[in-house]
């Protein structure tokens, strides 16, 4: 890959997108483009045809999605399943018919179904029911997913699709009410720290293991993807190891120095049991996660610490 080539990162405002602005420029590339929403509306098929005629980019890297939590996807279904599916569709039918090589897609781990064993294999995809709380935005990914493969298997184009595991760091969404359980336990942690160490409620019975993977890791396996030609149309991407969220919660507690209580109220639900990603495809390809838990943290933590002051009003955009 020519460190010159023009690459599009979609979504080069969000936690993914920007962790991968930073990786390529770290390792020279000069070329890099993006947009905003306000700049370009990915949803507008007209718009991302006339912004493609007129850059000519010869990668494009698809970090855009609308996201949301388990709230969001329950009472706006059709707006997670179609806003999604129009982003996705006008980037990867403008890519080929604008004759470019390599597109990268950036997916979810929730594409596999809800009670596919452990860990989770790329093989799993299409053979069981989903998780009905995120449906929508699986459905959506999974017609990228295909999309994808589709254009590799006919026309024999570099269209590769990556799914990370639970994914954390710089940018990362700490509101309290939309955040997922690492930056939102991060927060809860500090506030309580600065309250006289007052106790922190978790919900659940803190049994449940996840599988977390530092931001800037999912970037490098980016990066890898952009510098090889990858065999196959799809691959996860994670640790490929879990803790209970009870181990999670103790370590995000060490790291911020808050000595008071964690009460855990076992009233609340736990989720799916167990979440964990079989990452040995890309191992054997020669690419693997670099950070550990603890010091994705501790770097997470700083990162918190000095944009405290402007996260309540960062609004991170999907494109």
């Amino acid at each position: 890959m020519n460190k010159a080539s023009k690459i599009y990162i979609a979504g080069h405002r969000g936690m993914v997108g920007s962790a991968v602005w930073r990786a390529l420029t770290k390792k020279g590339y000069s070329n890099l483009v993006g947009r905003t929403s306000k700049e370009l509306d990915l949803k507008n098929q007209q718009q991302v045809i006339d912004f493609f005629e007129k850059e000519k980019p010869e990668v494009v890297i698809d970090a855009a999605a609308k996201v949301g939590g388990i709230l969001a996807n329950n009472d706006f279904p059709y707006q997670f399943l179609m806003e999604n599916m129009q982003i996705q569709n006008n980037l990867i039918d403008s890519s080929l018919k604008a004759g470019i090589e390599k597109f990268i897609f950036l997916g979810s781990s929730c594409i596999y179904p809800k009670f596919a064993p452990q860990p989770l294999k790329e093989e799993y995809l299409l053979t069981d029911p989903l998780e009905p709380t995120n449906e929508w935005y699986a459905i959506a990914k999974i017609t990228g997913v295909k999309s994808c493969q589709a254009i590799r298997n006919q026309f024999n184009k570099d269209y590769v699709s990556l799914m990370p595991t639970n994914l954390y760091g710089y940018f990362d969404n700490f509101d309290l009410k939309s955040s997922h359980v690492l930056p939102a336990m991060l927060r809860k942690f500090h506030e309580a720290k600065l309250n006289d160490n007052a106790s922190v409620n978790l919900w659940g019975s803190g049994t449940p293991m996840r599988e977390f993977l530092f931001v800037d890791d999912m970037a490098e396996a980016v990066v890898y993807a952009l510098e090889n030609k990858l065999p196959e149309y799809l691959y996860n991407i994670g640790t490929g190891k879990d803790i209970t969220i009870k181990e999670l919660a103790e370590t995000i507690q060490e790291v911020v120095g808050h000595k008071g209580l964690i009460n855990w109220d076992s009233t609340k639900p736990d989720g799916t049991p167990r979440k964990l990603m079989d990452v040995s495809k890309m191992k054997e390809l020669g690419w693997q996660y670099s950070t550990e838990l603890e010091d994705g943290i501790e770097k997470t933590y700083k990162w918190f610490l000095k944009n405290i002051d402007s996260i309540k009003e960062v609004k991170l955009e999907a494109n």
